[in-house]
């Protein structure tokens, strides 16, 4: 790996996830390791993954992950490999907190979004019941993010917004779901722009001009049927956003649906009829993360295939990457952190915190 493709991962550190600054330089000669030249802290090419100071094989991780992430349950992987059950649970832990890192600093950033559906899952745990929502983009199958609640309330959908709309780029959205009456509130406060009075008082919440909201109410009586709603926004942004969309030109949420039943078939505590149930809510979201981030890099998917027989995965088809990622490489990924802060302090600056302020943060002045 070349030093200027590095970056210095010291969050102490003013020259922090800055590459091709001619900071990091290469560091002893039997291991493969990095020096900064600002702190003069050294590192390896492992510091900020799951593999930093494992005694195991990096190859032999990287394969228990991987069964993990497409429904093989751990007592499965104890038995095979003899390996204990709460090692493999720390694998995934930590594989699941890197997963969400590369989803928030690859995937959740400001896009073109169009179409949107969500929905959610209803996952028995031990002693209880959570809810998990998601929500995907139609036209690339991309996994936006998804959320874990002890309730299927106002508060589960409200987090689901948010991500949503920090990933929106611009005002239009069209978003489907079903009859749930929380998703409407919810997303024309997280999709709006408040607006402030010139005498004081409470903010007016104004929703996204182009902001739509269908929902799909489902009747599983007797005899079922289908009631198309359409919830917010105005007919002609409704009737341009679904059929501007590629392959859905019917108002449907059969694309979550679909994408919930790949999440039941890829984690294990996700199966109907399971004993291999999560315990706490926290093992469940690190599964869903390194599920939806094996699912956007590393999966193929056949819809999503070209004129000319190139398979992609949706991360392809979003314009995030130009291949398929393997599961080393998705869980080797070096996510930058975030830009250094100079420090507030009162009083006049020293001559040093004013050299690092021009050198690594020429917009604090």
């Amino acid at each position: 790996m070349n030093p200027q493709d590095v970056f210095c991962p010291n969050r102490a550190c003013p020259a922090r996830g800055q590459i091709g600054e001619g900071n990091v330089i290469g560091h002893g000669c039997t291991r493969r390791r990095y020096r900064c030249t600002v702190c003069n802290k050294t590192f390896s090419p492992h510091t900020a993954t799951i593999f930093h100071r494992r005694h195991t094989a990096m190859q032999l991780m990287v394969q228990i992950i991987t069964l993990v992430s497409y429904g093989c349950p751990v007592v499965a992987i104890v038995a095979a490999f003899g390996i204990q059950a709460r090692t493999v649970r720390r694998w995934v832990a930590a594989a699941g907190r890197q997963s969400a890192a590369v989803q928030q600093h690859l995937v959740q950033q400001p896009q073109e979004l169009g179409q949107v559906q969500a929905d959610e899952l209803r996952v028995r745990v031990a002693g209880g019941v959570v809810w998990m929502a998601m929500a995907m983009v139609v036209t690339s199958r991309l996994w936006l993010g998804g959320v874990v609640g002890a309730r299927r309330d106002r508060t589960l959908i409200d987090r689901l917004a948010a991500i949503v709309a920090q990933t929106a780029l611009g005002q239009r959205l069209m978003l489907v779901v079903d009859g749930f009456g929380a998703y409407v509130e919810a997303f024309k406060r997280a999709c709006a722009t408040y607006q402030s009075h010139p005498h004081g008082g409470r903010r007016t919440c104004l929703p996204w001009p182009h902001l739509v909201i269908a929902q799909v109410v489902k009747h599983a009586g007797d005899g079922q049927w289908l009631r198309h709603r359409l919830a917010h926004g105005a007919v002609r942004d409704f009737l341009s956003g679904l059929w501007s969309t590629a392959g859905c030109q019917v108002l449907n949420t059969a694309f979550i649906e679909r994408l919930n039943a790949t999440f039941r078939a890829r984690l294990a505590p996700l199966v109907r009829r399971t004993r291999a149930l999560a315990r706490l809510p926290e093992t469940l979201t690190h599964g869903m993360q390194l599920v939806g981030a094996c699912y956007n890099f590393c999966t193929l998917h056949t819809s999503l295939t070209t004129g000319e027989d190139v398979r992609r995965t949706p991360a392809m088809a979003a314009g995030i990457t130009d291949h398929c990622w393997s599961m080393s490489e998705l869980l080797s990924y070096w996510v930058p952190p975030p830009r250094w802060e100079p420090p507030r302090r009162p009083g006049r600056r020293s001559r040093h915190l004013q050299a690092l302020i021009d050198r690594w943060a020429p917009t604090h002045h």
